[in-house]
């Protein structure tokens, strides 16, 4: 993983005097702190289903329900943990097919039904997610959405990021007043807008996992998430 500089730019530097206050600072410096950390997910996520069909509702679902039982199962089966595995939708719907008449006209007539189970998995040991995905398709699922990487505990890291912003404010605060001669005083106020955090396209490694033989293990590249704070924080001048 690289790491990076949290320094920026100091932004704005503003004496306002003002003498007839007597236990007034001299003046104020007015920075703006910024900090950065990419760091590697710590668990994959991935949402696994099917969509059957069948002539009457019961055989649509009873179809679906096999199919996520058998994707449930295969995740236990590869040490994925009970409370990291849940339904996350059913559906059932009436299907309809279009039947041409003899006089030249289209209608629309029953046709079954179709139900879909989808179940998402988590998974901490990411190497395992291109086997999970490969072993569900062969147990019937046919339908595979929303796969995404986390962290487990993010206020870590946003607390590690928004530290270091401030460090980097007080840094440039002080650069600041040694450049113009003046003497830092204490801070008078820190504002610390909401965090930013975006997943990017950075790959940290690709996520391998053995597959049986004569199947082939869905590749995935999990990359980076990248979080990142920026404070604005005000100083005194001490004369």
């Amino acid at each position: 993983m690289r790491r990076r500089s949290f320094a920026a730019p100091a932004l704005l530097l503003a004496l306002a005097v003002t003498p007839a206050v007597a236990d007034d600072a001299a003046g104020r410096i007015r920075v703006i702190g910024r900090a950065s950390q990419e760091t590697a997910p710590d668990f994959a996520s991935v949402e696994i289903g099917v969509e059957s069909r069948g002539a009457t509702p019961a055989a649509a679902l009873d179809a679906a329900s096999r199919t996520a039982k058998g994707i449930i199962a295969t995740a236990k089966e590869m040490g994925v943990a009970e409370a990291d595995i849940g339904t996350s939708s059913i559906s059932l719907q009436p299907r309809t097919r279009s039947v041409r008449q003899p006089d030249g006209t289209v209608t629309e007539r029953d046709d079954g039904y179709t139900a879909g189970n989808r179940v998402r998995v988590r998974l901490s040991d990411m190497g395992k997610l291109g086997e999970l995905m490969r072993r569900a398709l062969d147990s019937g699922a046919n339908r595979i959405e929303s796969i995404g990487f986390g962290l487990r505990d993010p206020a870590a890291t946003d607390s590690a990021v928004q530290v270091a912003a401030v460090k980097d404010a007080k840094a440039q605060a002080e650069r600041i007043a040694e450049a113009t001669g003046v003497k830092l005083g204490s801070v008078l106020s820190i504002d610390a807008p909401p965090r930013a955090e975006a997943p990017r396209p950075m790959p940290y490694g690709l996520a391998k996992a053995a597959a049986p033989r004569g199947r082939s293990a869905v590749p995935v590249e999990a990359g980076i998430i990248e979080t990142s704070a920026e404070v604005e924080a005000v100083f005194a001048i001490n004369r």
